[in-house]
Parts: C-alpha cells; structure tokens; sequence
C-alpha cells in the first residue's frame, strides 16, 4: 500500500506540533511526513509498523521516526473498554537541525536523529520518564511546553536500551505526492484571506476538486476540518488583539472574520477555554503581578 504525505502544521505559538490523542482504538493510517516524530502510545496492545517492521507491542510504546518514515499503529478497542492515549511531538527537520548547527548544546542529539531514519524503540525506563513529560506538555504553554521537549529529547539520546526497527536497506520511494501541493496552494490562501468568509467551493476550486472531495481530502491531510482549521487561525489572531489593543470585543470579532460576536464568544471559549474578556482580563492580572 502506497503511504499518504500528511500535512504537518504547528502548534499555536510553536515551532513544532504537540497533539494528545484519545481513542476507542486506533485506524491503519500508513503515511509519512518530512518532521521528526515522537509517538508516545499507552494503554493499547496492536501492531506498530515502521518502514519495513511489522511488530506487536502493548502497554506504552515510545518509538522516534525520522524524516519521511512510512509508520502507523494499529489496534482494536480495548475488552474492558478503557480509552487509548498516543501523545505526539512532530518536530520540523530544518527547525530541530538549524538548532544543532547553530547551538553546541544541541549536538549531541544529532546521533541519534540520523538514525531515527531506521526508527528507534525505547527501553521501559525512557518511556516511562517520557509519559511523565508528555503528561506535563499537556497543560503547560508554549515556552514550558518547549522545555519540555528538549528535556525529553536529553532523555531519550541517553537511553542505553534503545533499538533500531527498520532494516539498513529499507528505503521509499514515494515520497513525492501530488496532494501536498495542493494542501499548500489552499493553506497559503486560508492564510491570506481568513479574515473574511472564506467557502469551501472557493477552496475546492483551488485544489481541483468537487466540494465534498475537498472536505474529506483536507480533513484526512490535516486531522481537522476546514472549519476548525479557520477559526483556529481567526482566534489566535484574536488573542494577539485582546493582548496588544483596547478595541472593543465586537470590533476584535469582525477584524477576525466572525460573522456575529455571539459566535466568536462561542468559537474563543470552545478553544482557549475562556471567554475574550476573561482572557484579556487575565492577561492585565499577569502584567500587574510581573
């Protein structure tokens, strides 16, 4: 089966991307991407497959795949019926190795990415450090989120049980794939126009497809839909005005593309978790305490 080329974007406020998953059980998702990933999988029992490794595994499994790895797991739900975790780390190549050529601090990871090419499993003890600082990027922002990565990456190069998965001859030859162009023609115009209606006919068009095939295309590529892929971009904007200006909420609201400052109230709160007010209030609160 032919790998998929998935569309890596950031975190808010990040040079790479956390994302925390909760699963019934997880999907055959065969596919590859240029970042570094760190996959952390706990409380499921499946198969893990990398580049040409097919292997079962269960409990937590921490594995590192490097650059443009065809990988996926897959696992049926559990029998008691518990929920499976997989926390994950895509780190952009250019972005971690400018850091090893700019940083002496950082070159001593260099070894173990370049052979993160074959992918590498890590001992009980690494893992179970890694699930403690996998737990503490969850609710932490984006400066301590960044510590604790790297924190994670020192632990794992020190790692003396770490194995290798994929063969030294294993190598891909597909990494090459038409859909990425066109998720990035769409992408850089969401970029350029968000800040007004933006309809999916106008995207499809773009990219070349009926409507409804452009849905399913850009959700498969970027793991969200178009529509919370907007509104994700429309309130971290937001936030940058509720920090850097005394405009009044409904003005933020339009400046950002909302139709109605009701729903830009309902769109804040479902992902900041608070309202704009409450969340520039907090903001003042953090300024006059500091």
């Amino acid at each position: 089966m032919k790998p998929m080329c998935e569309k890596v974007i950031p975190s808010a406020n990040c040079s790479w991307r956390f994302v925390k998953y909760e699963l019934a059980n997880i999907d055959f998702n065969w596919h590859y991407h240029p970042e570094y990933e760190i996959c952390l999988t706990l409380n499921s029992s499946g198969l893990r497959y990398v580049g040409d490794n097919i292997e079962e595994y269960t409990g937590a499994d921490l594995v590192l795949v490097g650059p443009n790895m065809p990988h996926t797991w897959h696992t049926d739900e559990n029998s008691n019926g518990t929920i499976q975790t997989v926390y994950v780390a895509q780190i952009p190549k250019l972005w971690i190795e400018g850091l090893i050529d700019e940083h002496k601090e950082f070159t001593e990871l260099k070894s173990m990415l370049d052979l993160s090419s074959r992918g590498l499993l890590f001992g009980a003890e690494c893992t179970t450090r890694a699930q403690e600082l996998f737990l503490a990027m969850d609710n932490a922002d984006p400066f301590n989120r960044y510590v604790q990565l790297v924190t994670l990456l020192n632990v794992m190069k020190a790692d003396p049980l770490v194995s290798t998965l994929s063969s030294s001859f294993f190598t891909f030859g597909h990494r090459t794939d038409v859909g990425i162009d066109k998720l990035d023609r769409v992408i850089e115009y969401i970029y350029n126009n968000f800040e007004r209606s933006i309809y999916a006919e106008e995207l499809a068009e773009i990219a070349h497809m009926s409507t409804n095939h452009f849905h399913r295309f850009f959700k498969k590529r970027t793991e969200r839909t178009l529509t919370t892929f907007i509104n994700q971009l429309r309130i971290g904007k937001a936030c940058k005005l509720l920090i850097n200006s005394n405009h009044p909420i409904a003005v933020i609201s339009d400046q950002c593309g909302f139709n109605n400052t009701s729903n830009f109230n309902r769109q804040f709160l479902a992902i900041k978790g608070s309202t704009p007010s409450a969340f520039r209030n907090s903001i003042k609160v953090k300024h006059v305490l500091s």
